[in-house]
């Protein structure tokens, strides 16, 4: 179905379209104030975006000094929401995020006091240098939005989106994330260092004092537009080819363990909004293909020997993914 086609099917869907100019004015306006204090691609906040609009989360890996928290730091500062920051170390505890029950020795009861996991975003600084205890602390909050302390089950309130940062696994005193903590996040973007040009920008930038960045967005904005987004138009054609994109992720022979369903439904989602915030009611296979790699290549393990088939794991993941996108054809279905 061609793009015109797929048009003309979501006109006899409802939606809001001053949502899609929220969205568009939302997207330039945050990639305007976060170039202000982060020197980089803005395609990687623009991925930040929309991870937050499609209910995701995002793990960014790079080595130190090359400003994710820096990154994560300003985006958070432009939503308006409550904020903290958890820096992993390996003598932290599942308490210390969580929170955990303490006496009250005036009343003698037992209350409730509150981790920093009770905010809207959170940053989980280095998350890799804390041991896979401590890691699964964010494994409930991430998939149900609540957290269990002590057999009680506490809410979290929405909006609710974890970004983490690790340290690339080369590197001394690091854990290695478990399969089911990567499966929980949307996106896994990889930084590395800023060019020349940019890294001279970064110096005359912070030459001086840089003003703070502003909140250009509040909580339950950020929910309508999650709302919406959620309501754009997929058609079922999209829908197989988005099956059969992750499907290959199975069937590839130098590839062990192939995405999970989870990785569908979020690449659908991601999709959504990579549409919306350009204007558009309905998905195309472009909004696929520019988001399938930051979904796919994360949760792809590759056989043993097909490991050694490039400089790292990860430049094999990588080719293999893209190899898929570039292979699978988008077709009319029967």
């Amino acid at each position: 179905m061609t793009s015109q086609a797929l048009r003309h099917a979501a006109a006899d869907v409802p939606f809001d379209d001053t949502a899609l100019a929220r969205a568009a004015e939302l997207r330039e306006a945050v990639l305007r104030e976060i170039s202000r204090v982060y020197i980089g691609p803005t395609g990687t906040v623009e991925l930040l975006l929309i991870a937050l609009l499609a209910r995701g989360h995002v793990l960014l890996e790079g080595v130190p000094g090359i400003a994710k928290t820096t990154l994560v730091k300003a985006f958070a500062a432009t939503l308006g929401c409550t904020f903290r920051r958890i820096q992993f170390t390996p003598d932290l505890l599942p308490a210390d995020i969580t929170g955990t029950f303490v006496l009250d020795l005036e009343s003698r009861r037992f209350e409730l006091r509150r981790g920093p996991v009770f905010a809207n975003v959170i940053l989980g600084d280095e998350i890799n240098r804390a041991p896979a205890k401590t890691q699964s602390a964010l494994l409930e909050a991430m998939q149900e939005g609540q957290v269990t302390i002590d057999g009680q089950t506490e809410r979290l309130d929405p909006p609710f989106m974890v970004l983490a940062t690790q340290n690339p696994m080369d590197h001394e005193g690091v854990y290695l994330l478990p399969e089911a903590q990567l499966d929980r996040f949307m996106f896994r973007l990889t930084l590395g260092y800023p060019t020349e040009t940019d890294e001279r920008r970064l110096l005359r930038t912070y030459s001086a004092p840089v003003e703070p960045v502003r909140a250009l967005i509040e909580g339950p904005t950020i929910m309508e537009l999650a709302d919406a987004a959620a309501r754009v138009y997929v058609d079922d054609e999209l829908i197989a080819y988005i099956v059969r994109l992750v499907s290959a992720t199975r069937a590839h022979p130098r590839v062990r363990v192939g995405a999970s369903p989870r990785a569908s439904l979020l690449l659908m989602n991601s999709a959504k909004v990579h549409a919306m915030l350009r204007g558009r009611s309905y998905v195309i296979p472009d909004d696929v293909q520019a988001i399938a790699g930051y979904v796919l290549e994360h949760r792809v393990r590759l056989l043993p020997e097909a490991e050694l088939d490039g400089p790292s794991p990860e430049a094999v993941v990588a080719q293999v993914v893209a190899e898929i996108v570039a292979d699978t054809v988008y077709a009319t279905l029967p």
